[in-house]
C-alpha cells in the first residue's frame, strides 16, 4: 500500500498490523527461549503484563490506539516521531456527504479557537475539522467518523465486530455469558454474536491479585482464552473456577483467565471483580467468599474442620478434659468384660506393662498403629487411654491384647437425641453384640463406611452409626470453603447430580452431607470429619498436608506415591511441598501398611476400612485382617480375597471372606 499523506503532518505514513506485529514479537520470544537467550531476571513477569502490544493515542480523534483496532497509522520518516492515527481516522475522505448536513463538508485546517456544532466540543488552532463553507457550519473529527471509530478487528472472532447502536441496550454478552445493560459489539454476519463493551477491551493478560485487592492470589500472570472446549477440561480434570467454585461444564465457548501451568482457571468476571464485594455471577450482589457468611457470637460451639492431624476426632474435641489429670487408674467399663487399667505418660504407675504399650500405640514414623475400639481413631503416648488389665493372662484370648480405649470414650453420652439422620428416635450408645451385625461389623448409615467400633443406634428401625457421625455437628466451617457456616441437610432425592465440593464424587439420595446455603456446595461427612489436616509417615520427615487445588509451580504429573496410579488435583489430595509428593486421600492410611499391598478405591474419598480396627483371634486361631493379593481366594466362594475383610491364619495359607465366614 502506497504511503499516506495528511494535511497536520508533513512526513507520510506507512499503515502497520498490531495483530501480525504482535504475532511475530510472540514469535521471535519464542525462539529466544528455545535457544535460551533469553534472561532470567525479576522483570520479566512485569514485562510479560504490560506488553499487549502497541497503545498510543490518536492525533485525529484523541482516543487510544490498540491492537482491536488492528490497523493504524504511524510516521516513516524518524523513530522519534511518534505521530499515530488510527486507520479509519486517516483513511476519512477530505470531502464528506453526510446525512446530518444538506452540503458537502470540506476538511480543513483553522488558526484559531473553535467550537463543534454538532457535540459543542471545544478545539485549538491546528486541529482538522470538516467545514460547510456555503453555511458556516463546522463539526470536528471524532463526530464526522463515529460510526468507523465502532469496527473492531477481535481476535475472539473471525468477523468484524461493530457498536452500531449508540444507546444502551439489554443483551446476553457472548464472553462472559451474563445478561448485562450497556454499548455491545455485533458480528453482522453471525446474528447471535454480541459482546458487552466492557468484555471487548478486558486485558490479554493479568495478575489476578491486582484486580481484587488481594483477595486471590496467583503467582503468575493470567492469559484470557476465548473458548474452553470440553476436550481441553477434561485433560486438565475437569477443574472449577479457583474463584467461585462452580465448573466450566456447561460454558466451553465463553470466555476464561487461565495458567494452564499450575491448572488454574477463572471466569472471566471473576478474574476482574465486575461485582462488588469480590464474587462471582453466580452469587446474588452483597455475597462475597472473602468476607463471612455468620457471627462469630452467635456460634460459640462451632467446630472448625479439618482437625490438625489423624490422632484429633470429633469425640475428642467433645469430651477432652485438658486440665482433668484425676482420671480413674482402674476402671470397670460395659464395653469390656475385663477391668481396664489407665496409661497416661504424665504417670507413673510403676507397671511395665504399660510402658510397653506406650511403645506400640500410634506412630506412624515407627510404622506402628494403634486403634481406639470405641472411635477407631489412634491412639499416641501422648494421651491417656486405658487398656485391658488382662492382657498378659494366657487364658485370655480373643480382642483383649489389644484393646484400647481414649480416656474421652469412656465418657461417651449414652443417648442422643434428634439425630439428624434419625430425629424421630432417640439413638442408644451400643458398644458390642449389635443386632444382625456379625462380629459387631456394621454400615454407618450416614458415611457408609463399614464399623466395628462403637455405635449409636436405634433397634427397632434398624439404624446405626459409627461414634464420630452419631456426634455430628448440625454446622461447620471448612477451610475448604473458609468464612462460611456449612449446615448439615439431608440430600434430596431428586439432587442426584450434586457432587462433593473437596473429592468431586456424587452424594448419594437421602445422604446427610454438609451444605453451604451462601453458594449451595455440599460437603460428605466423611470427608468433613475424617481428613485431617496433615499426616505422617516414615519415608518423609515433613508432615504431608491436605490440599484442595492444584498446587502453584508443579512441574509435572499427578501421580499417588502410593498406588502409583493417576491423582485429579482439583479432587482433595495430600501433598508435600518440599518433597513434591502426593498421594490419595483414600491412600493415606496404608502408609502403615505393607507397600506390596497398596489400594484406592475409585468411589469414594477415605479409606475403605478407615473405620475398621484390625486383628484379634477368633476361634480357630482366625485374625481379622484386610486380605492381600498373596493369600489367594476365599476358602468358601473361591473368589479372591484382596482388599476385602477377611479371616485368616498366618501359619499356614488360608483365608475366608467375612461375608461367608459363620
Amino acid at each position: 500500500m502506497e504511503a499516506l499523506q495528511v494535511l497536520e503532518h508533513k512526513h507520510p505514513l506507512k499503515l502497520v498490523d498490531l495483530q501480525l506485529q504482535l504475532q511475530y514479537e510472540e514469535e521471535e520470544e519464542e525462539e529466544e527461549e528455545e535457544e535460551g537467550e533469553e534472561e532470567e531476571d525479576d522483570d520479566n513477569d512485569y514485562d510479560l503484563v504490560t506488553k499487549e502490544g502497541f497503545r498510543g493515542a490518536c492525533e485525529r480523534c484523541g482516543e487510544e490506539i490498540n491492537v482491536y483496532h488492528r490497523y493504524y497509522y504511524k510516521c516513516m520518516a524518524d523513530s522519534s516521531c511518534d505521530f499515530s492515527l488510527h486507520k479509519f481516522c486517516g483513511e476519512i475522505p477530505t470531502r464528506l456527504e453526510s446525512a446530518f448536513h444538506p452540503h458537502p463538508l470540506t476538511m480543513f485546517m483553522l488558526r484559531y479557537n473553535w467550537s463543534c456544532n454538532i457535540c459543542g466540543s471545544k478545539h485549538k488552532p491546528g486541529e482538522l475539522r470538516y467545514i460547510c463553507f456555503e453555511c458556516e457550519f463546522w463539526i470536528d473529527v471524532n463526530c464526522a467518523v463515529d460510526i468507523r471509530k465502532r469496527i473492531i478487528h477481535h481476535p475472539c472472532h473471525p468477523h468484524l465486530l461493530t457498536c452500531a447502536i449508540t444507546k444502551p441496550v439489554l443483551c446476553d454478552c457472548s464472553a462472559c455469558g451474563r445478561r448485562q445493560e450497556g454499548m455491545f459489539y455485533n458480528c453482522t454476519t453471525c446474528t447471535n454474536f454480541t459482546i458487552h463493551n466492557e468484555c471487548a477491551f478486558l486485558p490479554e493478560i493479568l495478575k489476578i491479585q491486582e484486580k481484587t485487592d488481594g483477595a486471590f492470589h496467583h503467582t503468575h500472570p493470567l492469559t484470557i482464552s476465548y473458548s474452553f472446549p470440553r476436550e481441553d477440561q477434561k485433560a486438565k480434570h475437569d477443574p472449577r473456577c479457583r474463584v467461585c467454585g462452580h465448573s466450566f461444564y456447561d460454558m466451553e465457548n465463553l470466555w476464561i483467565y487461565k495458567c494452564d501451568e499450575c491448572m488454574y482457571y477463572t471466569h472471566v468476571d471473576c478474574a476482574t471483580s465486575r461485582r462488588e464485594p469480590f464474587m462471582s455471577i453466580f452469587l446474588p450482589p452483597g455475597v462475597g467468599r472473602t468476607s463471612k457468611n455468620y457471627k462469630v457470637g452467635e456460634h460459640p460451639h462451632l467446630v472448625h474442620l479439618p482437625f490438625p492431624d489423624e490422632t484429633y476426632s470429633l469425640p475428642k474435641h467433645l469430651f477432652f478434659q485438658q486440665t482433668d489429670h484425676h482420671h480413674k487408674v482402674n476402671l470397670t467399663h460395659i464395653s469390656h468384660k475385663h477391668p481396664l487399667i489407665l496409661v497416661d505418660h504424665t504417670l507413673s504407675n510403676g507397671q511395665t506393662s504399660s510402658s510397653s504399650w506406650l511403645l506400640k500405640c500410634h506412630n506412624p514414623m515407627k510404622k506402628t498403629q494403634l486403634l481406639c475400639n470405641g472411635c477407631l481413631r489412634p491412639i499416641t503416648a501422648t494421651m491417656p487411654f486405658y487398656r485391658c488389665a488382662t492382657e498378659n493372662d494366657d487364658q485370655i484370648q480373643g480382642v483383649c491384647n489389644n484393646f484400647a480405649l481414649h480416656e474421652w470414650c469412656t465418657r461417651l453420652p449414652p443417648i442422643i437425641e434428634n439425630h439428624p439422620g434419625h430425629p424421630q428416635h432417640t439413638l442408644h450408645l451400643i458398644y458390642s453384640n449389635i443386632p444382625g451385625c456379625k462380629f459387631d461389623v456394621f454400615k454407618c448409615n450416614v458415611c457408609y463406611l463399614h464399623c466395628n467400633g462403637f455405635a449409636y443406634g436405634c433397634v427397632q428401625c434398624k439404624y446405626y452409626v459409627d461414634v464420630t457421625c452419631g456426634l455430628i455437628p448440625k454446622e461447620i466451617t471448612h477451610k475448604a470453603h473458609p468464612n462460611h457456616l456449612i449446615s448439615i441437610v439431608n440430600v434430596d432425592d431428586r439432587d442426584d447430580h450434586i457432587s462433593c465440593y473437596m473429592c468431586r464424587r456424587h452424594h448419594t439420595p437421602r445422604q446427610l452431607s454438609f451444605r453451604c446455603d451462601t453458594c449451595d456446595i455440599y460437603i460428605h461427612p466423611e470427608c468433613a470429619l475424617l481428613l485431617a489436616k496433615t499426616v505422617r509417615h516414615k519415608y518423609d520427615k515433613h508432615p504431608i498436608k491436605l490440599s484442595y487445588l492444584p498446587i502453584e509451580n508443579h512441574k509435572s504429573e499427578y501421580f499417588c506415591e502410593i498406588c502409583e496410579e493417576d491423582l485429579n488435583p482439583h479432587q482433595s489430595f495430600y501433598h508435600c511441598k518440599d518433597c513434591v509428593q502426593s498421594i490419595h486421600t483414600a491412600c493415606a492410611p496404608l502408609i502403615l501398611q505393607s507397600e506390596t499391598h497398596t489400594y484406592i478405591n475409585y468411589w469414594r474419598s477415605v479409606y475403605e476400612f478407615v473405620n475398621i480396627k484390625f486383628g484379634g483371634i477368633q476361634k480357630g486361631h482366625l485374625t481379622f485382617a484386610q486380605g492381600l493379593m498373596s493369600d489367594g481366594e476365599c476358602e468358601n466362594c473361591g473368589w479372591g480375597v484382596q482388599y476385602e475383610m477377611v479371616f485368616k491364619r498366618f501359619d499356614y495359607k488360608f483365608a475366608i471372606h467375612y461375608r461367608c465366614y459363620n
